[in-house]
């Protein structure tokens, strides 16, 4: 690694970085986006001002490139990413914190959720990392990171102490419809059919039993959808990474020139992850902010 570059907010050594180069998190993404939906007051405000329905293709890779700029970015880039999502959240009066969390809270439950299930090494301590790194993500969307789960249990905690709040109403039923068949060009309806039809079904048969009993569906065969993931993760990843890495926005490939070809994120590291970088500057104890994160200053 250079260590005169800027890694950013989490560096190199991050589980962070190791797993958002993995081409299942698109998948784990629209799972957030089912969960999300569930609810009603954030819901809401998505019906009301986002652009999703008229441009859906351009929010999700918006929302890719911003997770991107966040997780390989440099440090400057990634404030300032955050920065322009702040504004717009007030902008919008979107700006609620307990909103913002539910929002963070089913992201990031998604990403751990469906890597894991893919076939991911993202469990224990790792997993416990990744919840405590994505504070400082949560940070940058407007979230004091003391009130963000910093655990797997914290998350599960959150979940449990709003789970009556969630319920399928008719925005939620709306984006579950919307989600399964985005609007596309005639010429594209086929392929839509056949590639996003299977990646939408998939990321929605993932979502926890309670959230398919709110959406007032059965509840899919666990071993079954665990198999259809693996062999869909396996099928994504037999793709080359660079060739991936390729689509705009590009990120991860920048951060590599940037700091060196030996920096190229691996999500098999993470099962080594726990016993080489736990030390003093374990990221547990610190608040969120990215001052003293592990990985960032070597």
């Amino acid at each position: 690694m250079r260590h005169d570059a800027d890694p950013g907010l989490f560096g190199p050594r991050s589980v962070t970085w190791q797993l958002h180069g993995d081409p299942v998190m698109w998948i784990a993404g629209v799972r957030a986006l089912y969960l999300q939906a569930l609810h009603p007051v954030a819901v809401r405000g998505v019906m009301i001002n986002s652009s999703f329905r008229e441009d859906p293709w351009g929010r999700l890779m918006r929302t890719a490139s911003f997770v991107g700029a966040l997780s390989y970015g440099t440090r400057e880039a990634a404030e300032a990413a955050g920065a322009r999502v702040r504004r717009i959240h007030r902008l919008l009066g979107v700006d609620d914190p307990d909103l913002l969390l539910w929002v963070h809270c089913a992201e990031i439950d998604s990403y751990v959720s469906v890597a894991r299930r893919s076939g991911l090494p993202l469990s224990g301590e790792p997993a416990d990392r990744y919840v405590d790194e994505q504070r400082t993500s949560a940070r940058l969307v407007g979230l004091d990171p003391a009130t963000v789960p910093a655990t797997q249990a914290g998350l599960a905690d959150y979940f449990a102490s709003v789970r009556s709040e969630l319920t399928a109403g008719e925005d939620a039923l709306a984006v579950l419809d919307f989600l399964r068949k985005p609007p596309v060009p005639p010429a594209l309806v086929p392929g839509r059919a056949l590639v996003w039809g299977r990646i939408s079904s998939l990321a929605y048969d993932t979502l926890p039993d309670w959230a398919h009993e709110l959406y007032g569906r059965p509840v899919p065969p666990a071993a079954t959808v665990t198999r259809r993931l693996t062999s869909t993760a396996r099928l994504l990843r037999s793709v080359p990474a660079k060739l991936r890495w390729r689509l705009p926005p590009r990120h991860i490939l920048r951060a590599m020139d940037r700091l060196g070809p030996d920096t190229r994120p691996d999500p098999y590291t993470l099962s080594e992850a726990a016993a080489i970088l736990d030390g003093p500057d374990s990221v547990h104890g610190n608040d969120g902010g990215g001052g003293t994160r592990w990985g960032t200053s070597d």
